[in-house]
């Protein structure tokens, strides 16, 4: 693997379907609102990316893929793609977390420093996720979980402004009265695989890639498990 390598994203954890691409420092990336045409929008884009690239599948040296939390089925569906990519070229695979990539995205465009990331996980709960920033990456500050709108226990850093990215805002407005009040990044409502190549690009300087093998998508809730392919042990 080179010192900067070529990486491809994909994200079908939210109502967003998103790819993202990068190589030779540059990013190419496709992303569309469409909850229910992720498994049909997804090659596409990845073929779109490349294609504006120059290149093949056969340069691209990892895949990231959200590993979740977020939609059951699109959570499948993006594990089940990138095992099919990563399978054809023998592929390593990091799996980026969804509520860390909407951190990410608050912190690289809209300069936050602070982020909570709530996605609606319906049963009148939510995924949620505080962040901040060192050296410019979303740094877990609180461990992902799923609760009820209410059962949040943050660990605010009064110090610093904090912004709230996801559709758990939309679902629970009474969120934004958290603590001394949060202020609404509306711009980030989904994950984003531009930004997963950010943080895969410090999980690969980490040595936290896997193997296809060791795909290991993130449900937060115990009532899903992930199966693998036919034939794959």
């Amino acid at each position: 693997m080179t010192a900067s390598p070529t990486i491809l994203a994909l994200d079908t954890c939210t109502e967003a379907c998103s790819a993202a691409l990068l190589v030779d420092g540059h990013v190419y990336a496709e992303i569309a609102d469409a909850p229910r045409e992720h498994s049909q929008r997804l090659l596409p884009m990845v073929d779109a990316v490349l294609h504006r690239a120059g290149i093949g599948l056969d340069k691209v040296d990892v895949i990231a893929y959200g590993r979740g939390p977020g939609s059951f089925t699109g959570i499948r569906i993006c594990t089940s793609m990138t095992q099919g990519l990563a399978l054809g070229q023998e592929l390593p695979v990091i799996g980026i977390s969804t509520l860390a990539a909407m951190a990410q995205m608050a912190i690289s465009e809209h300069g936050a420093n602070q982020v909570l990331c709530a996605i609606d996980a319906r049963m009148g709960e939510v995924y949620w996720g505080q962040y901040v920033a060192v050296d410019g990456i979303a740094t877990q500050v609180v461990a992902e979980q799923v609760s009820a709108p209410d059962a949040l226990d943050l660990a605010l850093d009064t110090a610093l402004p904090i912004v709230a990215c996801g559709t758990g805002f939309d679902a629970y407005p009474e969120l934004l009265n958290l603590g001394q009040g949060l202020d609404a990044l509306p711009q980030v409502k989904f994950p984003d695989a531009r930004a997963m190549l950010e943080l895969a690009q410090v999980g690969i300087a980490a040595g936290e890639t896997t193997s296809v093998d060791e795909l290991q998508p993130v449900y937060l809730r115990d009532t899903v498990a992930w199966k693998k392919l036919p034939g794959r042990e």
